[in-house]
């Protein structure tokens, strides 16, 4: 793992290891992988910071979802490639976050894929719209 201190709006990169599972019959990562390959590094950059979104459910009634995505495809990753996805704060506003994510196989640094996530703060309850609370937006660095 490549960690920055998690405190600091500076980079922050999860590791991800290509398994059968990810791959379509030829070995290559299946494009919905992605998605999931990034969710992962988002859920551990959060609770790098001590947040952890099951507790945010139960106590503060909050969920965040993935509003809008986009995905450009470079290079294919492929069966037992380490990929390494970072995670970068683009814009934070009052009720949403923008991410930047890129994937780079760790072997030869070859970017991968690059997506650009944005996510609502939603009532876990409701599933409407919140503001992100005051004392989470003190944990999330500024863009």
């Amino acid at each position: 793992m490549t960690m920055s201190d998690p405190t600091a709006a500076e980079h922050f990169s999860w590791p991800v290891r290509v398994y059968w599972e990810d791959t379509d019959g030829g070995g290559v990562v299946y494009h919905a992988a992605y998605l999931c390959f990034c969710e992962r590094a988002r859920t551990e950059w959060l609770r790098a910071r001590g947040i952890e979104q099951e507790r945010l459910r139960a106590v503060s009634d909050v969920v965040f979802v993935v509003c809008d995505v986009n995905l450009k495809f470079r290079k294919p990753a492929r069966l037992d490639d380490l990929l390494d996805i970072s995670v970068e704060v683009l814009e934070r506003r009052s009720a949403s976050m923008t991410f930047q994510q890129r994937l780079v196989r760790r072997s030869d640094g070859a970017l991968l894929v690059e997506a650009r996530l944005r996510v609502a703060c939603l009532h876990a309850s409701s599933f409407r719209p919140r503001p992100i609370p005051d004392d989470l937006l003190q944990e999330i660095p500024k863009a």
